[in-house]
């Protein structure tokens, strides 16, 4: 069994879930039972906000996802299909598209606005690695919902709405969160906020400030330094680095040979490193790009996609380079020695001497100098200023963030932290509305174009993370409101009495409206049976033993494991006080 982390090997283990193939799970009864108390919560949340609720189907056609041109956009994100006609559907992925037409259908006034609905639904994408269970899966449940508004007030408030239901929603379910700005992605739109649960185990870096300031690292902004003059500065020039084709052989090398006129040792940060990536588009066209980077940072991966999405990213391999190299309009690429100057160059005003498009990180300001390669192997120039010496292609934001860096509204260095996401919010706008043609009348009787909200939360993933957040050794300890049952009856003895105070026990629970789980196993010994309880997690137990028939049994607290002599009688309300 291939479980990476502890709630996927424990809610394996313990029975609430399992799979059948990569990414895709079945859901056992104690499983539905926690799904479902969590979905319990969502709903009673959505109608506080004020949302209705709908159901769409996971099985859609081409169509709607062709107006919006997603079915293109995902690429191989998605499972699509024919049907026995040759007609095209999917697996939704997510449900904008047809939210969008069911209200076009139905409403034409603005009177009929503001106007919420959601579902709770199954999701599909092909991930290429799904890992660690529940949290990044190919099938997955989703609590989505849609916010509908003529105007842009609306949809401040129908944001707002929704965005505080999703902070009461994470405080009952005991999940600590930060809400942290983010990437649209292919959803588009303005406003963009994540509510992000702080896990060592976190796929998503996040940043935030003593200030204030957090956001996602793949939507953090870099705060550029101003442009500065290089009238005075000495002209650029090309000298030998031999052995140099990384960053740390080349400072070493220019502190050798080449020390700085002020005195001070050459770092990282006093290189520009240019990386050669490959994207591949829509279309399957394959194209290289380079980034040319402070030398102290690396690329972060996950900025490079939503930089360059749609398109497929990766390092450049060895196949790019080769076919690169075999195209006579082209110079050659010169691994190790790349740069975006050169003599040749230079003199034709061409932006890259590679001819490849070329993008700067914003650090790398107009007037900045830099040392970087020459184009030529064993050689860079030194003294290379932005501006003056090489032009771009445009900015981009793929630099890894560091701890340190300034945050974007000046309320002083970020830290980093790994967390992972369990809510998202976004102010969709017009696009969905535009390109569907969904409209109302205002009150001036003028058609206007309807602006929407969209809000997700992971369902399944939020059961994996709170079970990645309670448990310990033995096994889970579920929070009281989402435990499968409210309280375990454990029979522990062979004796009937044992099972004649248990089963007693267990309708006087029943009758006070508790959940409860029974342990009746009569050939199991009590040792298994108090190791099952452990791993099952449900936090209130009750252990009926050898002191049954002088009506006592054993409260047992699976959080804090202290363990509590109780009258049958007192057990009711004990176990009432134990679970609050």
């Amino acid at each position: 069994m291939d479980a990476e982390v502890a709630s996927h090997r424990l809610l394996v283990r313990a029975g609430y879930i399992r799979r059948q193939a990569p990414g895709v799970f079945a859901w056992l009864p104690l499983g539905l039972k926690v799904k479902r108390r969590i979905e319990a919560i969502i709903h009673e949340e959505m109608a506080a906000a004020g949302a209705q609720e709908v159901h769409f189907p996971g099985l859609l056609p081409r169509e709607p996802y062709e107006l919006s041109g997603r079915w293109e956009k995902y690429g191989d994100g998605i499972f699509r299909m024919k049907d026995r006609h040759g007609a095209d559907y999917l697996l939704a992925p997510t449900h904008e598209e047809v939210f969008t037409l069911l209200v076009k259908d139905l409403y034409s006034s603005y009177k009929d606005l503001p106007l919420s609905i959601y579902q709770i639904q199954d999701k599909y994408r092909d991930e290429a690695r799904p890992r660690a269970g529940l949290l990044r899966g190919r099938e997955f449940t989703m609590k989505d919902a849609y916010s509908f508004d003529y105007t842009d007030a609306g949809l401040d408030v129908s944001y707002m709405k929704q965005r505080d239901a999703y902070e009461r929603i994470f405080t009952r379910l005991g999940l600590e969160y930060e809400i942290v700005a983010a990437d649209s992605g292919l959803m588009g739109g303005a406003r963009s906020e994540e509510f992000m649960h702080p896990t060592p185990i976190g796929e998503d870096t996040f940043v935030r400030s003593a200030g204030g300031y957090a956001a996602n690292a793949e939507a953090f902004v870099t705060l550029a330094p101003e442009p500065r003059s290089y009238e005075k500065l000495t002209p650029a020039e090309v000298l030998a680095t031999p052995e140099t084709p990384t960053i740390a052989t080349l400072v070493a090398v220019a502190n050798e040979k080449h020390p700085r006129p002020d005195g001070r040792a050459w770092t990282a940060a006093d290189t520009l490193k240019n990386i050669v990536l490959a994207l591949t588009h829509l279309d399957g066209t394959r194209e290289l790009v380079i980034v040319g980077l402070p030398g102290d940072r690396g690329v972060d991966m996950k900025r490079a996609e939503v930089a360059f999405a749609p398109a497929d990213v990766e390092t450049a391999t060895p196949a790019d380079f080769a076919k690169f190299a075999a195209n006579p309009d082209h110079p050659a690429l010169v691994r190790g020695y790349i740069g975006p100057w050169s003599p040749e160059g230079a003199m034709l005003g061409e932006t890259s001497a590679t001819g490849i498009r070329y993008l700067l990180d914003p650090r790398v300001s107009d007037g900045s100098g830099w040392i970087t390669g020459a184009n030529q192997d064993g050689h860079h120039v030194f003294g290379l200023v932005a501006g003056r010496d090489f032009d771009s292609d445009g900015n981009v934001e793929v630099a890894e963030v560091l701890a340190g860096d300034p945050a974007p509204d000046g309320s002083g260095p970020v830290e980093l932290a790994r967390g992972m996401e369990i809510g998202h919010v976004f102010q969709l706008g017009r696009f969905f509305a535009e390109t569907l043609g969904l409209k109302v009348l205002d009150e001036n009787g003028k058609l206007v174009t309807v602006t929407m909200g969209s809000y997700g939360i992971g369902v399944t993933r939020i059961l994996a993370v709170i079970a990645e957040a309670n448990n310990d050794a033995k096994g889970l300890i579920w929070p009281k409101n989402i435990a499968p049952f409210d309280v375990h009856v454990i029979a522990a003895g062979r004796e009937d009495v044992v099972y004649q105070v248990a089963e007693k026990l267990v309708a006087d629970l029943e009758a006070a409206g508790s959940d409860v789980l029974f342990d009746d196993r009569p050939k199991v010994s009590p040792g298994v049976k108090f190791g099952d309880a452990e791993l099952i997690g449900v936090p209130v137990i009750v252990i009926v033993g050898r002191d049954a028939a002088e009506g006592r049994v054993e409260l047992w607290d699976r959080r804090s494991g202290e363990r509590t002599p109780t009258s049958v009688d007192d057990i009711a309300a004990a176990v009432a006080g134990l679970a609050n």
